[in-house]
């Protein structure tokens, strides 16, 4: 099954799409995709066909969006906690990611006409050596594309993904990147494995679970949440148009919340550059009390420094995770 479908909405579809499209519209929309298993025993099917229906709604929900401009999805593919479960589910679940993955360079013409980037979060060093090799080859593959983003939470967890930025930063200090004091909340989430996309707007749970299961934690913190009862496979187009109705309902409510988070951000980062500013001048002032122009100065060059630093570090880690894919890549044609 292809990962791209083509084909257009039927008329009732179109007409509810234009519909919604002319109130606000989610730019981000994250799923958790569950109730594959109980689709699957209530189907009377084995757990691995169930599996495979759930890939399949997951073509059939990207066509939905791209019709209702819905630039970039996420999605929780396979948590860590996944790999407590029966080595034949966890083998065969990893035989579906390769083949879908394998199927997906397949399709590379077809991803570039409609410009997909493909991207992979999650800590893939869990995985077996040839799935993290055909996923590092589709990652790079698509990564120039720009048009639309599919990102596949793998071997993830949102608290793994928090500790592993909070370590990139430590890592970040030893190497002399930058300094204790350059740590803070923004800083934190230009070292997750989302960094190159906006949170999302929109998170929709299925199966009738109304818990998050470690999923996006840092970034939904503003999200409007949608918990549906629809297994994942069963989802519908109109169980997607629902969802946004909710995300339209309460538009006007997130936006203020993240306007307010954004400005507390910036707030909270001035208020510790003067602190930094106000403790150099104080060791460097023989004891003099800095005039405003001076402490205005100090300031604006201290910010400067810092945000170089950042940019710099952020550089270096961009670097660190590029070659590990481009590594993989190197391995995988040698073999």
């Amino acid at each position: 099954m292809s990962w791209i479908r083509e084909g257009e909405l039927n008329l009732l579809e179109k007409i509810s799409a234009n519909i919604l499209k002319a109130g606000p519209m989610p730019k981000h929309v994250a799923f958790i995709m569950d109730g594959n298993r109980r689709f699957a025993r209530k189907k009377n099917m084995d757990r691995q066909e169930g599996h495979m229906q759930g890939f399949n709604k997951l073509a059939e929900t990207l066509r939905w969006c791209k019709h209702l401009n819905i630039k970039e999805v996420t999605v929780y593919a396979f948590s860590i906690e996944n790999f407590k479960r029966t080595k034949d589910e966890v083998d065969g679940l990893m035989e579906l990611a390769k083949q879908k993955f394998e199927r997906l360079l397949e399709e590379r013409d077809n991803l570039e006409k409609h410009g997909v980037c493909i991207r992979v979060l999650g800590d893939l060093n869990m995985l077996p050596l040839d799935v993290q090799q055909v996923i590092a080859k589709a990652v790079l593959t698509t990564r120039t594309h720009n048009k639309c983003f599919l990102n596949v939470c793998f071997a993830y967890t949102s608290r793994y993904e928090i500790t592993n930025a909070v370590r990139e930063m430590a890592w970040g200090v030893e190497q002399g990147l930058i300094k204790a004091s350059d740590v803070s909340e923004s800083l934190l989430s230009e070292c997750l494995y989302s960094n190159n996309s906006p949170n999302p707007d929109l998170l929709i749970r299925t199966s009738g679970e109304v818990r998050l299961s470690d999923f996006l934690l840092w970034q939904t913190s503003h999200s409007c949440l949608v918990f549906q009862s629809v297994l994942w496979p069963e989802y519908s187009f109109w169980n997607l148009c629902e969802a946004i109705l909710q995300y339209q309902l309460n538009h006007k409510s997130i936006q203020k919340a993240r306007d307010l988070h954004r400005e507390h951000q910036a707030l909270q980062q001035l208020e510790a550059d003067c602190a930094c500013v106000a403790e150099h001048l104080q060791h460097h002032g023989n004891g003099k009390p800095a005039d405003t122009q001076r402490r205005k100065e100090a300031l604006l060059h201290y910010t400067a420094c810092r945000e170089e630093r950042v940019q710099d570090f952020l550089n270096a880690l961009k670097h660190k995770r590029d070659s590990f894919f481009n590594d993989l890549c190197s391995s995988a044609i040698l073999a």
